[in-house]
């Protein structure tokens, strides 16, 4: 149960940002033994992987903070935050399995779900950015994506740290980005109620 609550902590953050907790896993795989990645995934913690997703994040986290290119971005990333989030799940899942006293369903179901929750959260993170870019005319997508990247940043810890909280840590991400498209189209339509007055 732990490492599938690990993997959907992992997940739920790639699906606002692929490389955060791809880096995180990496570097903590790396320098700690707090996780042990098995043999198929030990690419991961690799230096030119490290070196490949730390250009993939410095570009993210700019490209990300500008309205418009922010959409174009999410879009880019359909593809590409749920396959990360399929990745970790399974690296992780692989991980707990060294641990012999741990049974783990197959690794493709862990998988599943890693890119099934990783793009739950990627339609939430793209419905909802481009409703508060226009309900703010786009000065919230530097404040919401520097908001998302600390999510991502902090779901990944609590996901490897105290996996018992991701489920709740998931629920807030969940209900943050339904309140934000729910402001967002408040704010237009009052606007465009406004514009016929």
């Amino acid at each position: 149960m732990i490492a599938v609550l690990t993997g959907m902590g992992l997940s739920a953050a790639a699906g606002l940002n692929a490389y955060i907790p791809f880096l995180v896993v990496a570097l903590i795989a790396k320098y700690t033994d707090l996780i042990v990645l098995p043999s198929a995934y030990g690419w991961i913690e690799s230096w030119w992987a490290i070196g490949i997703g730390s250009a993939l994040l410095l570009t993210e986290v700019v490209v990300d903070k500008v309205p418009a290119v922010d959409t174009v971005n999410d879009a880019v990333q359909t593809f590409i935050r749920p396959t990360m989030g399929g990745l970790l799940a399974a690296a992780t899942a692989g991980a707990a399995e060294l641990d012999k006293s741990v049974e783990m369903q197959h690794p493709w179901v862990g998988m599943l779900l890693g890119v099934v929750v990783a793009g739950i959260v990627h339609v939430g993170k793209t419905t909802a950015r481009p409703a508060a870019n226009v309900a703010t005319l786009g000065m919230g997508a530097p404040v919401l994506s520097t908001a998302e990247d600390g999510a991502a940043l902090g779901l990944s810890l609590i996901a490897l740290f105290v996996p018992l909280l991701v489920i709740v840590a998931l629920l807030a991400v969940l209900a943050a980005l339904g309140w934000l498209v729910w402001r967002a189209r408040s704010a237009r339509r009052r606007r465009v109620a406004g514009s016929h007055q």
